[in-house]
């Protein structure tokens, strides 16, 4: 088993060696680049009390583990981004490792090893490896991967620190508990019972990290997709089913891969509509194959519950929230290979097994390009899919960075053709025309960034610019003042106009 599990790592890691010449890209560069937390070991140490992305910003969250892992690596390397990209390849083939070691229970080595190496060449993969945000779901995975090997090998404290490690790098960790029991369950031959003491430590750590997610971490505006504003459930339901088809369909055939999933890359739906019911029927399906597999296939019914649990805490799509998730297209190549194995032999069953790897790698290394830089991303994205309100956003922020305010102008245009209900976006759009003199056309922007409190701190920012152009000195500075109290970092920005 040992060549199975070295072969795995070392092509799990050699396929994303070419990122150790990329830079920062989009979050990255908030995150890390320019979030002092991340700098310095004693910084991060400090900062487990601060949310995952800098109180500036307002976003929220809480990974505290994934801030130390950057700083450790800035630490080592000097802020070089080549050693943070190299070390995200390194955990990405330890994921993978662990995960041929789970199902070697269940499956021949050859069938572990061939979901072993799909599931580190699947392309839906890149952005969680390629994207240095993409720590989070890396460390998230190990940890619950580890915390479920250790617990069956009797190892209670090491399974207690991954499930750890797995909830303070990003929150849907929490789910490593739920991940032990389904793996206890289905060991159907071991009537031993995991001890008491361990199940009360496993709460007692979720529990704190719940309690420290809920206090740091919770900042309401960020925690909702662009999509979901305005919508009630049944419009949060009409929007998120076509999503978990879509995500469905990236793990089977990850040929339309995009760094946005917002609309209209996938469409704003109102309503019921065929994708909606398609994905109520995957949301319905996953579960009840993992419990319909479980004497059946148990790694079958394992990757399927993993993949359950893991993207329930996910927002609406992303590529990275699929990380574990592709667990399951990985343990169908393996039974399929177990399957082919017993009635064709091992040739053609390592014959088949190296033809999908190929293609996945094959995939993959076409795809990393899109995240060597900024400008690389957004000329994908707009290259991919010009349907994406978002890309023409970024890109109308880059022109106007140049000075080019009628390209500006044009891609801001587009953007709100594709999606008016970005209140982010409709605040930048407002304060770019307000630049540049056109007031006129800023006022229905800011009004209707309004009606909702969803973007507020950028709809502010837009009205005390507004009021600074008329003259109305008094009225902005009420507005700065407002916004300083009620927006961490908002003062700084507002003190530049002073």
């Amino acid at each position: 088993m040992r060549r199975e599990l070295l072969l795995v790592f070392v092509a799990a890691v050699a396929l994303y060696l070419p990122t150790a010449r990329y830079g920062f890209v989009q979050d990255d560069r908030a995150i890390i680049a320019s979030n002092p937390a991340a700098h310095s070991i004693g910084a991060a140490l400090r900062a487990f009390d601060d949310p995952y992305w800098p109180r500036a910003t307002g976003a929220g969250l809480y990974r505290p583990v994934t801030i130390l892992s950057y700083a450790i690596d800035w630490t080592v390397s000097g802020g070089r981004p080549g050693w943070l990209h190299v070390m995200n390849a390194l955990w990405h083939g330890l994921a993978s490792v662990l995960l041929v070691m789970l199902l070697a229970r269940w499956l021949p080595a050859l069938s572990a090893a061939a979901a072993g190496l799909v599931f580190a060449w699947h392309p839906v993969h890149v952005e969680a490896v390629a994207s240095l945000v993409g720590r989070a779901e890396l460390l998230a995975g190990v940890g619950i991967l580890g915390a479920v090997l250790a617990a069956r090998r009797g190892r209670w404290a090491v399974a207690v620190c991954c499930a750890a490690l797995a909830m303070f790098s990003k929150e849907h960790g929490v789910i490593a508990g739920v991940a032990i029991l389904l793996d206890k369950w289905l060991h159907t031959s071991d009537e031993t019972p995991y001890p008491t003491g361990f199940w009360i430590a496993l709460a007692i750590v979720t529990i704190g990290f719940l309690a420290a997610w809920f206090a740091i971490g919770w900042v309401g505006e960020s925690d909702e997709a662009a999509a979901f504003y305005g919508s009630g459930t049944w419009g949060r339901l009409a929007i998120a089913l076509p999503a978990a088809l879509r995500a469905a369909l990236l793990l089977v055939w990850p040929a339309s891969l995009s760094v946005d999933y917002n609309p209209q890359v996938l469409p704003a739906r109102v309503g019921v509509s065929i994708p909606a019911l398609l994905g109520l029927l995957v949301t319905v399906g996953i579960p009840a194959l993992a419990v319909w597999c479980h004497r059946r296939a148990p790694a079958i019914s394992l990757s399927a519950g993993l993949a359950t649990l893991s993207y329930l805490p996910g927002v609406i799509l992303a590529e990275r929230n699929l990380y574990l998730a592709v667990i399951l297209p990985a343990v169908f190549v393996g039974w399929a290979v177990t399957w082919l194995a017993a009635r064709r032999g091992l040739r053609p069953a390592a014959a088949a097994v190296a033809i999908i790897a190929i293609a996945c790698g094959w995939r993959s290394s076409a795809r990393l390009p899109a995240w060597r830089d900024n400008r690389a991303q957004l000329l994908t994205l707009l290259a991919d899919h010009p349907e994406s309100y978002r890309a023409h956003g970024s890109a109308a922020a880059v022109l106007a960075g140049t000075g080019d305010t009628a390209g500006a102008r044009r891609e801001y245009q587009k953007a709100d053709s594709l999606f008016p209900g970005d209140r982010y976006l409709n605040g930048a759009h407002a304060i770019f025309l307000i630049g540049i003199g056109d007031t006129a056309a800023a006022v229905p922007l800011i009004t209707r960034g309004g009606r909702s409190s969803a973007g507020e701190r950028m709809t502010l920012r837009a009205e005390f610019l507004l009021e600074l152009a008329r003259g109305h000195r008094t009225k902005a500075t009420v507005l700065a003042d407002s916004a300083s109290k009620r927006f961490a970092g908002e003062q700084k920005w507002y003190s530049q106009f002073r």
